[in-house]
């Protein structure tokens, strides 16, 4: 088969083009801005990448086209297309399909899937669990919306696992970030209604994506849709949803209605609770001490993570001590609280502690404060944290959550935060920062901002789930030479 896909670039397209490269197609596919690090890694597995959404690529006439949720129906100013090539699947009358569609139809098929959705934590705890059940010698295959440091890859089809202690087979596992985002223009259900999981962790639940939901409301109604389709519980039943019990929103979706295994974590009263610090901890299932968790990470969300992970592995039989003792190899995500640089700042006294340049993906104002206090609890009140953010998300640029940023950012010393391409005031929306927020147009003024202020020891924590304009290398650069090349060493995580 031949499938030409349409936004290839984007983590779950070039995922699923991987997965379909493994699979035996051939895989053509197209986007704007056709860049590294995903252009390097679609092109190494053979996939040809075409620039732009050209109405020329349907002469490749491939069996399939299989659209991405960047592709619209848009138009420009000037009347035309802003995608002709969808234009002209639809005049021609050409087959084509949704990119979670082709998967559930071509990979998902006769496997155990395990769904971890949630409006933060899903790529974290989505590599965490593939780790468990890879270290436990299952052989998952995987679906990751980013770059897992345990693995060479970000997706994989997973080979067959080995038979139960008592000689039954199993089914095939696939683990897969759960997206609540929707799947194309012309279907506006969730992402995830469209995988058939029997494991579902529901982490937490907030309002985001304001581009498609109007309120909190449509999307827990998504997760009911989702709820709906997890396999009932009892004798003949296989479905487990896990649940974390802190979650207000989460309880108003399982209220309307739950027919599975139903498993909660993170309240005080969970089948599965934490026991001491974030980076070491005891587990508890139904009060009794069952695994030990010691690891790299830090910060409660990441507790909760590993709680959610280690529940979902329990269901397809892996003890929760091994999933612990697989946790303490577990070494994260890029992006997640990334170490890119030790710098000696430029000018610092002989000896001065070096500035930490840290690179992490959060851009939810909650993800932010959470990632936030993992550092903050890391390096203690006596060091400075600067942050530097760009609301990025179409729900940031539409001001949805513009009132929530001093309070995800209270417990920084300093907030750099890049205003350019808002349709509103930062500076008049991080005014309760007082004296700590600084608000610029541009990547270079923001640099220089950032220049005028740092310290020998800062912790600098720049936050975006874009490029953010190339601007760690611009600070690595201006700051100084660094003392070590480039490290990925986690610290705490929000996916």
């Amino acid at each position: 088969m031949h499938i030409h896909i349409l936004g290839i670039c984007g983590t779950f397209m070039g995922g699923l083009a991987a997965l379909a490269r493994e699979l035996g197609h051939t895989v053509t596919g197209c986007d704007t801005g056709v860049y590294p690090p995903m252009s390097d890694q679609l092109r190494a597995l053979g996939i040809e990448l075409m620039e732009g959404y050209g109405a020329e690529q349907l002469a490749l006439a491939p069996d399939m086209f299989v659209v991405g949720n960047v592709v619209s129906r848009a138009r420009r100013p000037d009347g035309t297309a802003r995608y002709p090539l969808m234009e002209a699947i639809l005049d021609a009358g050409a087959p084509y399909t949704s990119g979670p569609q082709w998967l559930s139809d071509h990979v998902l098929q006769g496997r155990h899937v395990l769904a971890v959705a949630g409006t933060h934590g899903k790529t974290t705890t989505t590599a965490m669990l593939a780790w468990i059940l890879e270290q436990a010698g299952l052989a998952p295959g995987f679906l990751i919306g980013g770059v897992p440091m345990n693995f060479d890859r970000s997706a994989r089809l997973g080979g067959m696992p080995p038979a139960t202690p008592d000689g039954c087979a199993r089914k095939p596992l696939f683990v897969i970030e759960a997206d609540e985002y929707d799947t194309a223009f012309f279907d506006k259900r969730s992402k995830f209604v469209h995988y058939r999981p029997r494991t579902v962790i529901l982490n937490n639940l907030e309002f985001d994506h304001a581009d498609i939901f109007d309120d909190l409301a449509a999307i827990e109604r998504q997760f009911r849709h989702l709820v709906r389709i997890v396999p009932g519980a009892g004798p003949n039943g296989s479905g487990r949803i896990i649940v974390n019990g802190l979650e207000e929103s989460l309880a108003r979706v399982m209220a309307a209605g739950c027919w599975s295994e139903l498993r909660s974590f993170g309240a005080a009263v969970s089948d599965y609770t934490a026991l001491g610090e974030p980076d070491r901890f005891q587990v508890l299932r139904h009060g009794e001490v069952v695994a030990s968790v010691a690891w790299s990470l830090s910060g409660t969300h990441n507790q909760l993570n590993a709680l959610a992970a280690i529940a979902a592995a329990e269901h397809v039989g892996v003890a929760p001590a091994d999933a612990a003792q697989a946790l303490a190899q577990f070494g994260n995500v890029r992006r997640r609280m990334e170490l890119r640089a030790s710098i000696a700042l430029a000018g610092a006294p002989a000896g001065a502690a070096p500035v930490q340049l840290y690179d992490d993906f959060a851009h939810h104002p909650t993800a932010i404060r959470t990632t936030v206090d993992g550092l903050r609890h890391k390096v203690g009140d006596s060091v400075r944290i600067l942050a530097v953010f760009e609301p990025r998300t179409n729900t940031m640029k539409l001001g949805a959550m513009k009132a929530q940023l001093p309070w995800s950012l209270d417990a920084v010393d300093l907030a750099f935060c890049h205003s350019g391409g808002l349709g509103w005031d930062a500076a008049d929306a991080l005014a309760p920062l007082g004296d700590k927020a600084i608000v610029a147009p541009d990547i270079d003024t923001l640099v220089a901002q950032v220049l005028a202020r740092v310290r020998p020891g800062d912790q600098i924590l720049c936050m975006s789930n874009g490029g953010f304009g190339g601007i760690h290398q611009k600070l690595i650069d201006a700051l100084g030479a660094p003392r070590v090349a480039a490290v990925s060493r986690p610290v705490a995580a929000v996916a």
